[in-house]
């Protein structure tokens, strides 16, 4: 089931804010479990994501989510909508790993931001494991995005979007084939962690230090 408000009524909204997208030609045609990777300057990355892919594919995407966006009525409502996999960072994420390497095998669409938080700063931050973890584990591809404009739109600790636009750049799918099954090979996945990261910057104009 695709939601109406994702499918229609964010889409529409989120056109006030939207530039331009690029590589809309990219998205998988085939229905196959993957994972939508993009850096992460503001709520409204969610919002951005959500209203290209849910519309263009017809297919529900369930973003991973920190379990204290679950605390507040409001918050674990919208997010139970999404039906967003909490997890529990201080646990070191493994429940929300096991839920997510489940349903990629079944064919669904999971978005990350392998950053683990929004930027403070505007740039790309240092990525963290858990998205190679996953995709190595799941035998899936990833799909990196880059959104350059959110922070100047909606920074963390603002709560009034400006009026401001962004651009989502959509890039091509990334295989790692040749590392599936070393999900608990400390350096490879953190060069499948960086390579990642370097598409997404990329992809939203930025650099990646690493």
């Amino acid at each position: 089931m695709v939601y109406p408000i994702t499918k229609r009524v964010i889409p529409a909204i989120m056109k006030l804010w939207t530039k331009k997208v690029i590589g809309v030609e990219n998205l998988p045609k085939d229905n196959f479990g993957f994972i939508v990777a993009a850096n992460h300057g503001s709520y409204l990355d969610h919002f951005f994501l959500g209203s290209l892919i849910t519309p263009k594919l017809n297919r529900v995407m369930h973003f991973i989510a920190k379990k204290e966006h679950f605390d507040s009525f409001i918050q674990r409502t919208w997010h139970n909508y999404l039906q967003a996999i909490p997890i529990d960072r201080e646990a070191g994420g493994e429940d929300a790993l096991k839920h997510a390497v489940e349903a990629l095998k079944n064919g669904e669409i999971i978005a990350i931001y392998p950053e683990g938080t929004r930027t403070r700063t505007g740039e790309i931050q240092r990525g963290k494991t858990g998205v190679a973890r996953l995709l190595l584990a799941a035998k899936v591809p990833v799909l990196p995005v880059g959104i350059n404009g959110s922070f100047e739109i909606l920074p963390k600790g603002k709560w009034i979007p400006r009026l401001k636009r962004a651009t989502v750049t959509i890039g091509k799918l990334m295989y790692f084939e040749k590392y599936y099954g070393k999900q608990n090979d400390k350096k490879v996945i953190r060069e499948v962690t960086d390579d990642i990261m370097k598409d997404i910057a990329r992809l939203a104009g930025k650099r990646y230090e690493g």
